[in-house]
């Protein structure tokens, strides 16, 4: 069993709303940055070249729930996990935290596809060379 990644966000201006706390739809973007950083630590990215093309991980899933509100200038701590890495598809779950008290928790699910310049994503069986890597965070 694989261990979690951590990473931390500072809630930007830019990300808030008026009332200075942080806009829902931004976690969105912290989920997809924490999964970059973390596919970058794993020596990975989110795209791929090999013999045949270009490889792949587009979203076809993601939720957000939120327990408690962050402010411009708060601190985040990112908990990121694999919760479900099957055949084709690779489910990244997300704990935000700040203060050690939970703020959002979410999931993203991604499908191993290659990329065409002439169609649309066809998906496929994920690389063993890529799961072995990705099975060192799943939990």
């Amino acid at each position: 069993m694989g261990q979690s990644y951590h990473t931390t966000r500072r809630v930007e201006f830019r990300d808030t709303d008026a009332a200075g706390i942080a806009h829902f739809s931004v976690f969105f973007v912290y989920m997809e940055q924490a999964e970059h950083e973390l596919l970058r630590h794993l020596g990975l990215s989110v795209m791929f070249h090999d013999d045949h093309g270009k490889i792949s991980f587009p979203r076809v899933g993601a939720r957000c729930d939120y327990q408690r509100a962050v402010k411009f200038e708060d601190i985040m701590d990112i908990e990121v996990s694999i919760v479900r890495l099957g055949t084709k598809s690779v489910t990244f779950e997300f704990n935000f935290s700040h203060d050690g008290q939970a703020v959002a928790s979410g999931q993203t699910t991604t499908v191993c596809c290659r990329l065409s310049d002439t169609g649309p994503p066809q998906s496929m069986p994920i690389p063993t060379w890529i799961a072995e890597k990705l099975s060192e965070v799943v939990v």
